[in-house]
């Protein structure tokens, strides 16, 4: 495998790939280039906002930042305040509710996953290490010397195991689905933590909020077999965006995944808002 190197090159030229966009573009290569690359009028890029997406920011938001806290205080939180104002920035059109009622039942979902916490709360009481300064950091390094690519992305948690000095990755689901076995997450997260962190890691589960009061343990790939599975589609979105076509595999018909975000540029969605990371916010 190569061994994942930082060099002095520029990052602004470099293509950035993570989780989400390199799953943009397996789904859609158009779909990639409407979420990841374009920008409207404004300089902003474009997403669409939507209950399922609010109820995850608001829940994460909650639960993230009690990695911060020494594991002996982070029952003493007031949960329900700081859900309450995790929900805030997603009320209304900005979460893509189009009723009261609509929302209420989400946000009572939201708050049904953090009980779910509260009453099961073993996996939070253990010591966890950080991949940053700050929750605000984004852990990012050059894939390869040799490729202008950099991988990027977040970890929800890190556990610190302290009996074998290593290292078990947890992270929250609060979608009704399960995550795809394809899925390119673990095989980023093994190479994001293997990258800054020097402990092995032992470990890897879902915890998915809905429904389970545990976690459910899942297979981590090697570090070589998560290279070649990451390396391989990240590659693919370097050479794509370096021909400058990408288009939907349907053509002018366009797809699922990518139809909805035409309609923006049709004029056909309501606008709701900016959100996180600057991005316009529209309702289809």
């Amino acid at each position: 495998m190569h061994k994942p190197t930082d060099n002095s090159r520029d990052k602004f030229s470099a293509v950035w790939v993570s989780h989400s966009s390199m799953g943009d573009f397996i789904k859609c290569p158009r779909l990639y280039y409407l979420h990841n690359v374009y920008k409207n009028s404004s300089r902003r890029k474009i997403n669409i906002t939507s209950p399922a997406l609010a109820l995850g920011v608001a829940v994460h938001e909650v639960l993230e930042p009690l990695s911060w806290i020494k594991s002996e205080d982070r029952m003493k939180v007031d949960f329900k305040s700081e859900f309450d104002k995790a929900w805030k920035p997603v009320s209304g059109k900005l979460g893509g509710f189009r009723s009261v009622e609509e929302e209420a039942a989400q946000k009572e979902r939201g708050w049904k996953m953090i009980e779910r916490v509260l009453a099961h709360p073993e996996p939070l009481l253990i010591p966890t290490l950080r991949m940053g300064e700050s929750r605000e950091d984004l852990p990012n390094f050059f894939i390869t010397p040799e490729d202008n690519i950099i991988l990027c992305g977040k970890v929800d948690w890190l556990q610190y195991n302290a009996h074998d000095d290593s290292i078990t990755i947890l992270d929250f689901k609060t979608g009704k689905y399960d995550e795809n076995e394809d899925s390119l997450q673990l095989p980023i997260y093994t190479l994001l933590v293997s990258h800054f962190k020097s402990r092995p890691i032992s470990g890897a589960s879902y915890w998915y909020l809905d429904r389970d009061d545990a976690p459910k343990h899942k297979p981590l790939p090697t570090k070589d077999e998560a290279f070649e599975k990451v390396i391989k589609v990240a590659r693919q979105v370097a050479a794509t965006r370096a021909s400058g076509v990408m288009e939907c595999p349907n053509g002018k018909e366009g797809c699922r995944e990518c139809k909805p975000f035409e309609k923006i540029l049709r004029g056909e969605a309501e606008h709701v808002g900016v959100g996180g990371y600057n991005q316009d916010l529209y309702i289809i």
